[in-house]
């Protein structure tokens, strides 16, 4: 069975700095004629699951428009121009910007996809290991308003259960943490 649908044309409809917007027309597999595809082509992201030595989650808090509430998520931003094959600086940049944490070094977690059904956007999930306050941290972009939060496990999975967390990234984070939690490795994650 054929499952490839072969581009016939693109049709750029918007080019902005994060994202480009398209309609693909498309030739379905296996004959079944041909359709349309709307997809946003995104440079990606990085975030990262922030453990304190005191065995806390670091999260942040800000207004999310396109959703129109706060949101709790894990430290992330989208890579900046040229920093595409670096990705692990930029998680420690963004880790940096928003939390005023720096660590000793980054372990991949996962590189995933946030919404494949029309977005290219892959993320690379970083679990922070030897994480330290840095004395004088690097700006936070000017636009961002946000708040640290630093949540136990239990209360992560509460703020999952009542929706007060509904991104997919800091619940990956989250269900890793507990993952590790249960095999005995939380304490050592945080100290990596």
């Amino acid at each position: 069975m054929e499952f490839e649908e072969k581009t016939i044309r693109r049709e750029t409809i918007f080019e902005g700095k994060i994202f480009t917007v398209a309609v693909d027309d498309v030739e379905l597999p296996n004959g079944l004629g041909q359709a349309k595809r709307e997809l946003i082509f995104h440079k990606g992201a990085v975030c990262v699951l922030a453990i304190t030595p005191e065995d806390k989650i670091i999260l942040v808090k800000q207004y999310r428009k396109a959703i129109e509430r706060l949101s709790l998520e894990i430290p992330a931003g989208k890579l900046e121009v040229g920093e595409a094959g670096s990705e692990a600086a930029a998680a420690l940049r963004e880790l940096e910007e928003e939390t005023g944490y720096t660590a000793e070094g980054l372990e991949l977690l996962y590189d995933f996809y946030s919404a494949i059904g029309f977005c290219d956007e892959r993320l690379r999930l970083y679990v922070a290991k030897g994480l330290t306050k840095v004395e004088n941290p690097r700006e936070k972009d000017a636009d961002e308003t946000i708040e640290l939060l630093y949540l136990t496990l239990d209360e992560a999975k509460q703020a999952i259960l009542t929706g007060e967390i509904v991104d997919a990234k800091t619940i990956i984070a989250i269900q890793y943490f507990e993952l590790m939690r249960g095999n005995g490795h939380a304490k050592a994650l945080a100290d990596r």
